[in-house]
């Protein structure tokens, strides 16, 4: 079980990844959307921020409205945001549920190839 703490961290590198990966910057330009992200096994909660494909803030808590919900373990998030595994896998066996338009969930799959193209 992952602490508030560690998840801040690993949060905190993959908003780096994200917003120094041109190609990632490229596709997502004309993205901007709240992702809420929910620990299944704590009460831990956080948002990210995404406004024109950067990442703006990941504040702990739920912060305005949703246009994704993601949910799994605190774990699991942790060592995605660190990339040490490719949420894919784990999504296509039910460990990972995302609530949001079709649209939203396939650019996150898109998101994924690009951040991790050998998983």
């Amino acid at each position: 079980m992952a602490t508030w703490d560690e998840l801040s961290e690993a949060l905190e590198d993959y908003t780096a990844s994200c917003n120094t990966n041109d190609r990632l910057r490229k596709m997502q330009r004309d993205w901007t959307r709240t992702l809420h992200f929910i620990c299944s096994d704590t009460d831990v909660a956080f948002t990210m921020v995404v406004e024109a494909g950067e990442i703006t803030g990941t504040p702990a808590g739920h912060h305005g409205v949703p246009d994704i919900v993601v949910t799994t373990d605190s774990e699991t998030f942790c060592d995605m945001f660190w990339g040490d595994l490719n949420p894919v896998a784990k999504y296509l066996r039910g460990e990972i549920a995302v609530r949001g338009s079709q649209e939203d969930v396939m650019r996150l799959d898109a998101i994924s190839y690009v951040i991790w193209p050998d998983s």
